[in-house]
């Protein structure tokens, strides 16, 4: 039976020979639609021999259009649009912050050509690529200079070899975390040839504990923030409000390690109050860190600011070279940061803070528009409330109210759903939760609405 099957399979000169495949010859080498063709037909072959008599149709025009299939889901990108339908609004996985309409087109004009990425305009000159963002942080933040690299791991580790390279770095042990991708605090100072010198305990540290610890061979103070954790009950540190002063009479730098790096109050979003980057500034710290692409809401990046000598110090590091962005982030970054000039409008032209200020009414308004397409699927389909998270390691215990979209399959699991959703041409990204599949309109674009209808349509149109 199964002989018969393969003896069936059509040679790769007939599929060549198909008008699919002919037509196929005006965008592809003949050679790779050749080599495409054997692959095609290897995998048919596997699946005969593994199956029991599958039934199939194997005429060189159906196996050909397999092969126009196979040739183009090999030309698809494996970076693309996605729809962010799981309730996190910096989602690691999906890229973390959804960059502005602003910084898109930014990004796309110094594509297109060449751009004036690191040339004066005004002396024709090489200049720096930092001019672009450099005055904006300082205006935004009050710090006296700033530069960027390409993370904030990266920052921490070059702002310590430039300070503290072979001299202790004293820093709370409450405050060695982990961050994205197993790198420990601890990896990242001996990275950077700095000494870690912990104080403290786990759930409590003293300013006493800072100033004892305090030597001939300190080479700088560290704070960090606890991004992606919280240590609740008995716990006390100082901050660096605190601590500062205890470096400025020792003649230490005093460096800042903000993690999200906010520039506006989340507060006012009911969320619990994150450390402010102009609040270190004005505490006095030497140089202070922070990504780019969480709460600014920009490209991956790690921006330090601070005081005008540290800067110059770091920007003269070899290392900064190593770890310095391009002119896709430059140009994301500083069209970023402008609008946080405009703070009346940030809700309204800034993806993150449009998402946090959605109101309630207008996410249950479009989920009930989306659950009333949905009416004829073979599934259980209901709008219900829930949680959604702000992610990427920024306020951590916090969650805000959101309107979900709950579909209850009843011919298939909800991971079967979820697989096929993310198998959508432009892939949906779901949670599960008993057994039902839940999409998070806080996270989904109102533009993306329709996409969201008519992918869940087309899987059960073909369950």
């Amino acid at each position: 039976m199964k002989k018969d099957i393969l003896r069936k399979l059509p040679a790769i000169d007939e599929l060549m020979n198909t008008e699919a495949l002919k037509s196929a010859l005006d965008d592809h080498d003949r050679e790779f639609l050749a080599d495409s063709c054997r692959k095609v037909v290897d995998k048919l072959r596997s699946r005969i021999i593994s199956e029991d008599g599958p039934e199939m149709d194997l005429s060189p025009e159906n196996v050909g259009g397999i092969v126009l299939e196979y040739i183009k889901a090999e030309f698809r990108p494996s970076i693309r649009h996605a729809i962010n339908a799981a309730g996190i609004i910096l989602h690691t996985g999906l890229g973390r912050a959804m960059l502005s309409e602003a910084a898109a087109t930014a990004v796309s004009d110094v594509i297109k050509g060449y751009c004036t990425l690191a040339t004066d305009i005004e002396t024709g000159q090489r200049g720096s690529r930092d001019i672009h963002i450099s005055r904006l942080l300082c205006e935004l933040t009050g710090a006296e200079a700033a530069t960027i690299v390409n993370n904030n791991a990266a920052a921490t580790m070059l702002i310590l070899n430039t300070i503290a390279a072979g001299k202790e770095v004293i820093v709370s042990r409450g405050q060695l975390v982990e961050i994205g991708g197993a790198f420990r605090m601890p990896d990242v100072m001996a990275a950077s040839s700095a000494i870690m010198r912990e104080v403290g305990t786990t759930n409590k540290t003293h300013l006493r504990d800072y100033a004892a610890a305090i030597n001939e061979n300190t080479g700088a103070i560290l704070h960090v923030h606890q991004s992606n954790y919280r240590i609740v009950g008995f716990t006390a540190e100082p901050t660096v409000e605190e601590m500062a002063p205890l470096a400025k009479e020792h003649g230490i730098p005093i460096i800042d390690d903000l993690g999200s790096g906010a520039l506006v109050d989340l507060t006012k979003y009911g969320l619990e109050s994150e450390p402010m980057v102009q609040a270190s500034v004005k505490a006095g710290c030497d140089a202070i860190c922070f990504s780019g692409d969480k709460l600014i809401g920009g490209p991956q990046s790690g921006i330090i600011i601070g005081m005008e000598e540290t800067i110059k110090k770091i920007k003269k590091n070899p290392l900064a070279r190593a770890l310095r962005v391009g002119k896709m982030e430059v140009a994301a970054l500083e069209a970023t940061l402008k609008l946080f000039l405009g703070p009346d409008r940030l809700e309204e032209r800034h993806p993150t803070y449009r998402m946090l200020s959605t109101p309630l009414d207008e996410l249950d308004r479009r989920v009930q528009a989306v659950a009333d397409k949905l009416g004829d699927i073979s599934a259980e389909v209901s709008v219900i409330d829930g949680r959604s998270q702000v992610g990427s390691g920024s306020v951590p215990a916090e969650t805000i109210a959101t309107k979900l979209l709950s579909v209850k399959s009843e011919n298939m699991s909800a991971d079967s759903l979820a697989r096929k959703l993310r198998y959508n041409d432009t892939p949906i990204f779901a949670r599960i939760h008993q057994e039902s599949v839940l999409f998070d309109f806080r996270t989904i674009q109102p533009n993306e609405d329709s996409n969201v209808v008519d992918a869940i349509r087309a899987i059960f149109r073909n369950e």
